[in-house]
């Protein structure tokens, strides 16, 4: 088989300079838009990609076609319609849509053009972190190309439906990759979660039905409308019951830090020891997160496992955005995880009293034990914030998400915990 039958989404990636329109198309660029266009009904398209079992590839895992499925369809539905990409990529440990963006604008720009005919959507955006600047260009003059060729604007390609892109740099808040607080920054409003029913199909931007999906999640599409579902379902070569390739990555202190696309369900050991190089030379692993820095920690012991949303769901952790943070055993893991602490505490957005005050405080409780200035019942009280701020207890799955790693590190490394708490004076002077 060929690159671009095993390796879909990155076969057309070039970093150094990402093809144009002509090069693009010379590679079977813009052939399922065609496809989709000349053969196929919007209907049909959902169908596709509802039977290919694609699941969101931004950390949820939610069923494509299903989300796709809920948002109102015939001659009743509203009229204007959006779909947006999520591309606000700023999970800590994440950079796997940048890959895609810089390397393969086109891809992302096909995609979300058949996407929003699937959806009979009247405009896109692309909803793009402040600091991916190099993304915004290319995509930017991506989207110029495509446009002066008939596949963006009024009736595209010759068809009856009219659908244009556009390209949102954010003022950038982690927030943000929270899709209705995405939608609420969109409108020029503070990025806010909102409540939920109504969903963003039945009500989401300005009102009307809205379709969020994650850069890499889209851009399997068109190669699941060209080549169809039983060879999108057979690029798991077996290892998994999830379907398609899936960008596995590897950060920390290993020889090749990297992305590669990969089958899903791929082991975390062939990721960090065949595709990353191992760890550095004299370190040996301590600990690793498997897909960004809101998940729980794994062990060592877990690395066979398949690199899968349930398999990692059982092994007790989640397989987020598929990214392997690792850490080895010269770290202490205090400093570590108050690190990600400072990160999620700074990036709430105040919303909810859990969030905005439990996690600075949890900051503060483990600078303290880290500088071994712990007090008796820290770690008790951290415990409870674990609970405190756990799901269903605040309004978005901001603070649970940064739960996550603390509540895996409390449970695994107990006894550094313990080590911070500071010693009575007697006892220190003996």
């Amino acid at each position: 088989m060929t690159a671009a039958e095993t390796q879909p989404l990155t076969f057309r990636v070039n970093l150094a300079a990402p093809l144009d329109l002509g090069g693009y198309k010379a590679q079977e660029g813009y052939a399922a838009l065609r496809k989709a266009l000349k053969e196929l009904q919007p209907a049909d398209v959902t169908r596709l990609v509802k039977e290919s079992d694609l699941r969101g590839r931004g950390g949820a895992g939610f069923p494509t076609g299903v989300k796709w499925g809920l948002v109102p369809m015939g001659a009743d539905a509203p009229r204007q319609k959006y779909l947006v990409c999520n591309a606000d990529e700023m999970e800590p440990g994440s950079f796997k849509d940048r890959l895609l963006m810089e390397g393969a604008p086109h891809q992302l720009i096909e995609a979300m053009i058949i996407s929003g005919y699937a959806i009979q959507a009247s405009r896109g955006y692309i909803f793009l972190r402040g600091e991916y600047v190099l993304a915004a260009e290319r995509l930017s003059r991506a989207i110029a190309e495509a446009r002066a060729a008939g596949y963006l604007g009024a009736h595209v390609q010759g068809s009856p439906w009219s659908f244009d892109l556009f390209v949102h740099t954010s003022a950038g808040r982690y927030i943000c990759g929270e899709e209705t607080a995405l939608i609420n920054s969109l409108e020029g409003r503070r990025a806010n979660p909102r409540a939920k029913p109504p969903f963003p199909q039945i009500a989401g931007l300005w009102g009307k039905p809205t379709v969020v999906n994650n850069v890499e999640t889209l851009s399997n599409v068109p190669h699941i409308v060209l080549r169809g579902v039983p060879w999108f379902q057979g690029l798991s070569q077996g290892r998994s019951q999830e379907t398609g390739t899936k960008l596995y990555g590897a950060c920390g202190r290993v020889k090749r830090p990297g992305i590669w696309e990969l089958p899903f369900g791929t082991s975390a050991r062939e990721i960090l020891e065949q595709h990353a190089g191992g760890m550095k030379e004299g370190l040996e692993l301590k600990c690793w997160l498997p897909g960004g820095a809101s998940t729980e920690f794994l062990m060592p012991e877990h690395l066979d496992l398949a690199m899968d949303f349930d398999t990692i769901a059982k092994a007790g952790s989640r397989m987020g955005t598929g990214l392997l943070m690792v850490v080895d055993r010269t770290q202490r893991i205090l400093p570590v995880v108050r690190n990600l602490e400072e990160f999620f505490s700074r990036e709430s957005c105040g919303w909810c009293t859990p969030c905005r005050d439990g996690l600075p405080w949890t900051v503060k409780l483990l600078a303290a034990l880290e500088c071994g200035e712990g007090r008796p019942g820290d770690i008790e009280t951290l415990e409870q914030l674990t609970r405190f701020l756990g799901p269903g207890k605040t309004f978005c799955a901001h603070a649970p998400g940064a739960m996550e790693p603390l509540q895996s590190a409390l449970k695994l490394f107990r006894h550094e915990f313990e080590a911070g708490i500071a010693k009575p004076a007697a006892q220190a002077v003996a």
